[in-house]
């Protein structure tokens, strides 16, 4: 439990660091985050999502790696698609708030879903198996227990916060 914890809580700020940087070079009127504390939990859910299925394909199916490659591939393009669309419907239901909106978007799925988006979700679970996990798991294995429930605690105190005060 408390290796997706942290891997909830690395990858949360990772994507963070990530959304702050395309804000702060290329995007200045997008919209990084709900929360008040440097993590964003959909980059979280999604690389826990894409551990878990990765660890399902990769131990259980006896098919080629390549064969495992592509079926990750569309796994978690059709399950973060889901998730995008989930959190931003709840980002809309609670806080009445629109962080994105792909309707402008070529084969768009509504405002929270878009064909490129998928894809690029698909290929950033490559890239996160392949390369950022392993070199992950060697932080991950290294966080003192005591870490992650004071991260727990700040996170749950940042959801209560953000929700009470901006909703």
């Amino acid at each position: 439990m408390f290796y997706y914890l942290n891997l909830f809580f690395l990858n949360s700020f990772l994507g963070f660091l990530l959304e702050t940087s395309l804000k702060t070079f290329f995007f200045p009127n997008m919209n990084n985050g709900i929360l008040f504390g440097p993590w964003i939990p959909v980059y979280g859910f999604g690389a826990v999502i894409i551990c878990v299925v990765s660890k399902l394909i990769f131990q259980k199916l006896k098919i080629s790696k390549l064969w495992k490659t592509v079926l990750l591939f569309f796994s978690v393009f059709i399950l973060l698609s889901l998730l995008e669309w989930l959190g931003g419907v709840l980002i809309e239901a609670l806080f009445h708030k629109k962080f994105w909106d792909y309707r402008d978007q070529k084969y768009n799925l509504g405002p929270y879903i878009s064909l490129g988006m998928s894809f690029i979700w698909g290929g950033m679970s490559l890239l996160l198996v392949y390369v950022i996990l392993p070199i992950e798991e060697k932080i991950i294995k290294k966080i003192p227990r005591f870490l992650t429930i004071l991260a727990v605690i700040f996170f749950l105190i940042d959801c209560l916060f953000t929700y009470f005060l901006t909703s």
